[in-house]
């Protein structure tokens, strides 16, 4: 019941933003979960050992985040400066210590991690809602919603889908572990079920929303769902290996923001990658 009640309000706050509001609300949507989500992978990086400097890498997540969104809007290329110059920071709050220590490589490694992981996938999850989604939507869109709007909520849709799809196959026909030793309760079966049903997902919602052949969208739409999969388990990996079992219990009924976005932060980056040069 916990779990029903927190989807009821997370899930018209999200669609309500991305629908309603200017396309800043839902980078500033994006930027909330980004350090939420950077909060939940310190602790997990603690769990492991690891020290991640708070303000050097929550500043490079909203950074890259920031940069993405930029140049979704100007055709831009920020990220690489800013990554570069986290690059360069986090390896000086290294030295900072003034210890040699083992733990140096995996510490630096770690913070510069955390805006690739999080930050760039957010922002441009966002950069879609505005002008790269703009652009990418066919001119004939049968809705009230023909730009970046369409284009996200149909990321949504498969990734939702998928996951469902997942749970449910995995239920009804699942034998086959996937990962036992990471996620003991995913299956083979379970896992084609939701590559099958995202795919389908993807060919019949981005033939209103793309140009593109149905064979791309269909190659699309496996390449999420698979990936929406991986991200779920790397992040399940994350945690097993810190010895935690949610990432935190922000959400009740649903554990962190990090549990709840696993699945996006694999998926988003190459849905970002075919809106914006090839749709």
């Amino acid at each position: 019941m916990t779990r029903v009640l927190s989807a009821l309000v997370l899930i018209p706050v999200v669609v309500g933003t991305l629908l309603f509001l200017p396309a800043e609300a839902t980078f500033a949507l994006a930027i909330v979960a980004a350090v939420l989500a950077f909060a939940e992978y310190c602790g997990i990086a603690r769990g492991l050992g690891i020290t991640v400097p708070v303000g050097v890498g929550g500043a490079a997540v909203v950074l890259v985040a920031y940069a993405m969104w930029i140049d979704g809007q100007q055709q831009s290329n920020y990220v690489f400066l800013v990554l570069l110059a986290g690059m360069i920071v986090a390896g000086a709050a290294a030295i900072a210590r003034g210890t040699p220590s083992p733990s140096a490589l995996a510490d630096a490694s770690a913070t510069m991690m955390a805006p690739i992981y999080i930050g760039l996938p957010l922002g441009a999850l966002a950069a879609m809602r505005g002008d790269v989604g703009n652009y990418a939507v066919r001119s004939d869109f049968p809705g009230p919603f023909g730009d970046g709007r369409a284009v996200v909520l149909l990321l949504m849709a498969v990734i939702v889908i998928s996951d469902s799809a997942q749970y449910y196959t995995g239920r009804a026909f699942g034998r086959n572990k996937l990962a036992p030793t990471i996620s003991p309760k995913k299956t083979v079966e379970g896992a084609i079920g939701g590559v099958v049903f995202g795919t389908l997902a993807m060919v019949v919602g981005g033939h209103y929303v793309f140009r593109s052949p149905m064979w791309v969208l269909a190659l699309l739409g496996a390449v999420i769902s698979l990936l929406g999969i991986v991200g779920d388990l790397f992040e399940s990996l994350l945690k097993r290996s810190a010895g935690v079992k949610d990432s935190s219990n922000l959400i009740p009924g649903h554990g962190g923001v990090l549990d709840r976005i696993d699945s996006w932060l694999f998926a988003s980056p190459v849905y970002y990658v075919f809106v914006r040069f090839i749709a």
